[in-house]
């Protein structure tokens, strides 16, 4: 079981890293953070991708579906934004956010790797 710390020192050891959080989706604040920039202020993208996860999953009530987020991707033109929501009575409400460089992460090892880390967290 990894704590907050070596959960997003383990997102940011993968290529490309540029910023990593886990952030509670019931506020919108993140829990904790590292990496970014002046260009990728984490608190307001925690802020800006609950808004994501929360339209995400009032859609998927009004359709009546039977489904949970296992990610979402977000790709700009030189990034990739994945937010995945946490599962389970150890982290639920929560969901793990990772920004990697498009040039440098890879994407397919990237969902591995949050796959695992939320397997792993314990907070």
């Amino acid at each position: 079981m990894a704590d907050m710390e070596v959960a997003l020192k383990d997102m940011m050891n993968l290529d490309g890293a540029l910023g990593a959080a886990i952030v509670d989706y019931g506020s919108g604040m993140p829990l904790g953070m590292l990496g970014g920039s002046k260009s990728l202020n984490l608190e307001i993208a925690a802020a800006g991708n609950t808004e994501v996860i929360r339209a995400k999953l009032r859609t998927i009530e009004q359709l009546g579906l039977s489904e949970e987020i296992e990610d979402v991707l977000i790709t700009l033109s030189s990034q990739y934004h994945l937010i995945r929501p946490t599962r389970g009575r150890r982290a639920g409400g929560l969901f793990l956010y990772l920004a990697l460089d498009k040039s440098r992460g890879n994407l397919a090892l990237a969902r591995h790797r949050l796959k695992d880390i939320e397997n792993e967290l314990e907070l």
